[in-house]
Order: C-alpha cells, then sequence, then structure tokens
C-alpha cells in the first residue's frame, strides 16, 4: 500500500465574501488539487469551495461532516479516507479548523496514524481581536465557551477575572451567537468597574464592531452585539 496523504487544515472566511479578501494565494492554489474533504457542515463547505474557485466540481468531490453530534469513536473510521495517498482538507465552518471546533479530533488521530498535518495561513477571530483589542497580547488564554446557565456563567466569568487580575493575564473566550448579549450583561454585571472588556463582532467583515472599554464605561453605554460572531476579551487592572 502507498504512503497515506496529507491532511491540510484551511482556514475560511469569517463572514460571507470573496475568500481571496483574506486567504493567500497558495491556500486557493491547492483547493483544486484536493478531492475530499471532511467538514463541519457540507452545504457551508460547498458554498465556500465554489466561492473559492471550484464551482462547477463540486460535484465531484467527497464530503465526510465532523461536527458536535459526531459519536467521537466514528471518527477512527476516517483515517480510511488517507489511503492510498489521498490527502484531505479539513474545513471548519469560519476560520481556523480545529480550534474550539471538532476537527481536533480528526488532527489526533493524524498524529497517531503517522499522518503528516499541514497547518494553512488564514483568519483566526481570537488572534484578530487580541490584536485589535489593546490589552495584554503577551500574556493570554483562550477560555472556549462558558456554562450555558447563567448561574455558572456568572461563577466562570468570577474564576476567569480572578485569573486575569492574578496573572495580569488577557482572558479570551466565545459564545454562541444568541447568547452573546446575555454573556455581555453578566461581564457588567459580575466584573468589577475598572476590568477591561473587549468586544469584538463580525471582524473583517464592513459590519465589524470592535471596541475596548472599561466595565464601567460599557455600562453608560451597553451595545446589542445580536446574533453576530462574537469574541470577548478581559483583562483585570
Amino acid at each position: 500500500m502507498n504512503s497515506p496523504g496529507k491532511l491540510y487544515l484551511i482556514p475560511t472566511p469569517l463572514g460571507d465574501y470573496d475568500p481571496a479578501l483574506v486567504l493567500p494565494a497558495p491556500v486557493l492554489e491547492l483547493l483544486p488539487s484536493l478531492k475530499t474533504f471532511v467538514v463541519e457542515e457540507t452545504r457551508t463547505a460547498r458554498r465556500f469551495l465554489s466561492a473559492a474557485g471550484l464551482k462547477g466540481h463540486i460535484q465531484d468531490l467527497d464530503f465526510h461532516e465532523l461536527n458536535e453530534h459526531t459519536d467521537p469513536s466514528s471518527v477512527e473510521n476516517l483515517k480510511s479516507l488517507f489511503r492510498d495517498g489521498n490527502s484531505v482538507g479539513l474545513l471548519s465552518e469560519a476560520g481556523l479548523p480545529a480550534v474550539a471546533d471538532p476537527g481536533a479530533l480528526l488532527v489526533a488521530l493524524c498524529h497517531r496514524e503517522g499522518i503528516e498535518v499541514v497547518p494553512l495561513t488564514g483568519p483566526s477571530s481570537l488572534m484578530l481581536a487580541l490584536m485589535a483589542s489593546g490589552l495584554n497580547g503577551q500574556s493570554f488564554a483562550f477560555n472556549g465557551y462558558l456554562p450555558v446557565k447563567p448561574d455558572d456563567r456568572r461563577a466562570a466569568i468570577r474564576t476567569i477575572e480572578k485569573r486575569s487580575a492574578t496573572l495580569r493575564q488577557s482572558q479570551i473566550f466565545i459564545e454562541t451567537p444568541y447568547r452573546n448579549d446575555a454573556l455581555l450583561a453578566d461581564i457588567l454585571a459580575t466584573c468589577g468597574g475598572r476590568t477591561k472588556v473587549c468586544v469584538a463582532a463580525d471582524i473583517t467583515l464592513p459590519s465589524a464592531y470592535i471596541k475596548t472599554k472599561t466595565v464601567e464605561a460599557w455600562k453608560k453605554d451597553v451595545p446589542a452585539i445580536g446574533k453576530r460572531p462574537c469574541v470577548f476579551i478581559i483583562l483585570a487592572v
């Protein structure tokens, strides 16, 4: 049997616009060479690949879904996709695959199986938000999604703020878009007035909203974020 192919980690835009605006040419040039993709959602992947230059060839591609509904035990079966030198592209819904993303399971499988993993350059909402926040970019932590239940969420915010104060560290987290406003309300109700908060929504889009203020200042002018992809960063001072 031939050596297995490679796993390419393919970034996608953070919004619905021309991929060439944010993806380097070598990434776009690689796509036509791949026939197999592991994706978070097939419909979104088809739309992205069509916009990225594969329009008219989508029907020739092989898609396999890996998302929050996938049984982790079934991920093992995906190693068959790499047989006979076949390379595979991994796509998330937006941004970098395998970061706060189920695709990490496939990456872990490839490391166990000795399959080469190739990360490609593209937009990261987390790093773009940190860059634009004016907060500590030398020491930071990503906390993923906070708990859904309000009491648990507020407890998590208190823990994160305390950690930020102790370590002088920027704390990054995200939320499902329809809970953005509830999360911001909990941040403002829970954190100290001098704690700095960055709200970064719709990054790279014309509607981008990125602002950093103290909790005290935010309380005077609370924005309605709505159902937009958003990154939150706090730094206790």
